[in-house]
């Protein structure tokens, strides 16, 4: 297995992340809402990776192993993001979501000024609340119903990590 690495997408990502996405389809089936065909496709990769929120790729060599995406991300006085990621079903419990992680909360801090960041796993996902716990993150709740996951909605715990206590910049 070659090293992985990481780093942020790139608009050009399209075609290799469908071809992820499509790849893991089953893996994530448990853990996903439903997805429509199209969105196992470049084009609609593309429109995603044109949305707005920050996403950064775990690669071995060309190919998209993982991937972890921030989304929601409010700026002024609640400097605040929410975290989703995921790994390749063959490379899962190899430490790639660590380090997805893991650097997605230093360009959080330190390139995007942000002061929190949230999570949330379904309840019975442990891999996922280890990843969370060794980063920093602490539950700070849980959610009824809070997603449509595999056809029905969902509980998830609820977690967020504390980057810093500095005051946002003045406007």
């Amino acid at each position: 297995m070659e090293s992985v690495g990481v780093r942020e997408a790139r608009g050009t990502d399209a075609a290799a992340l469908a071809d992820a996405l499509a790849r893991n389809r089953a893996h994530m089936r448990a853990t996903e809402p439903y997805r429509a065909e199209r969105y196992y496709t470049a084009e609609a990769q593309a429109e995603r990776l044109a949305d707005g929120g920050r996403r950064w790729f775990a690669l071995e060599g060309e190919r998209i192993v993982g991937a972890a995406i921030l989304s929601g991300i409010v700026l002024g006085p609640f400097r605040s993001a929410s975290l989703g990621y995921w790994v390749d079903g063959e490379r899962v419990g190899r430490g790639i979501a660590s380090l997805l992680v893991a650097e997605v909360l230093r360009a959080s801090r330190d390139e995007l000024g942000l002061h929190r960041i949230e999570a949330s796993t379904l309840l019975d996902n442990h891999a996922s609340q280890r990843v969370l716990a060794k980063a920093g993150f602490e539950r700070i709740g849980t959610a009824p119903r809070y997603l449509h996951i595999a056809g029905a909605w969902r509980d998830h715990h609820l977690f967020q990590r504390i980057l810093h206590d500095q005051p946002p910049p003045l406007a």
